[in-house]
């Protein structure tokens, strides 16, 4: 019976360390979960670019880091639009004139959709301004925005090689950033005059004739403005995978690596 007693006491005494071992695994794959979601709910997030919408800007196949403290924080903030932050923005500030940014797309503001989707465009409204398009020219409170044309070029989309006309264009303060037009007489060419409401922003895609952006859907509120795209870490123009090292130079952008977005 002694024996029996020992060798159950051993083995007990030797199971210990093994479900403390487990525990402290577990409770550190916990506080890394958590560590990287406050992360990226709070200060950087990677984001791929699934259209054509911000060419040239941004092309299908980059990859992206935005920052998420540039305008506040609200439920858009985290995972899923979970209400962690139920109403409003804190430390909310306001994005400038001709910021690329994303911001969290609900049925709210476009009924068709069934869920939420992240949106990267551009901030071309302010609150207060006017926003029109007339025969392909964008008018900002009754002025005519200035582009400059540097050329036809031809690139690759979704639908094939296109070929579009590329303009220089400068917003009232000064930011200057390409633009593509197939022309001027498409669709968003031509809009009624918005008036951009307080806490909303006018956001357009830098290809103008192919983005689904506030000339359809309205102004974008602030709360849902997730963060400021900040630089691609990564581009792939489709015709490899990450994993296919010895390919590497048929299908990575390696010009666009570590760009800054403008």
């Amino acid at each position: 019976m002694k024996k029996e007693q020992l060798t159950t006491e051993k083995q007990t005494e030797s199971e210990k360390p093994k479900k403390t071992s487990i525990w402290r695994e577990l409770v550190g794959i916990f506080w890394a979960l958590v560590i990287a979601l406050t992360v990226r709910s709070c200060a950087f997030e990677p984001y791929n670019i699934p259209s054509g919408s911000m060419i040239p800007t941004l092309l299908i196949g980059d990859y992206l880091f935005i920052t998420k403290y540039d305008y506040g924080y609200s439920r858009h903030s985290f995972p899923f639009s979970v209400p962690i932050i139920p109403h409003g923005k804190l430390f909310a500030r306001e994005p400038k004139r001709g910021d690329v940014v994303i911001f969290r797309m609900t049925p709210a503001i476009q009924p068709q959709l069934s869920g939420n989707v992240d949106y990267i465009k551009r901030i071309i409204g302010l609150p207060g301004d006017t926003v029109q398009m007339i025969d392909g020219r964008l008018y900002i409170n009754d002025k005519m925005v200035d582009r400059q044309l540097i050329g036809k070029k031809t690139i690759d989309t979704e639908m094939g090689k296109a070929t579009f006309f590329e303009y220089a264009e400068t917003l009232p303060n000064g930011v200057v950033h390409t633009i593509f037009e197939n022309n001027d007489e498409a669709l968003p060419d031509n809009t009624k005059k918005f008036t951009v409401p307080e806490n909303h922003f006018f956001a357009m895609g830098d290809n103008r004739d192919n983005s689904l952006d506030s000339r359809f859907f309205g102004a974008v509120p602030m709360t849902n403005l997730e963060g400021k795209a900040r630089f691609i870490f990564y581009s792939n123009n489709g015709n490899g995978s990450f994993w296919q090292f010895w390919r590497w130079p048929e299908f990575i952008r390696s010009n666009r690596l570590f760009t800054g977005i403008e």
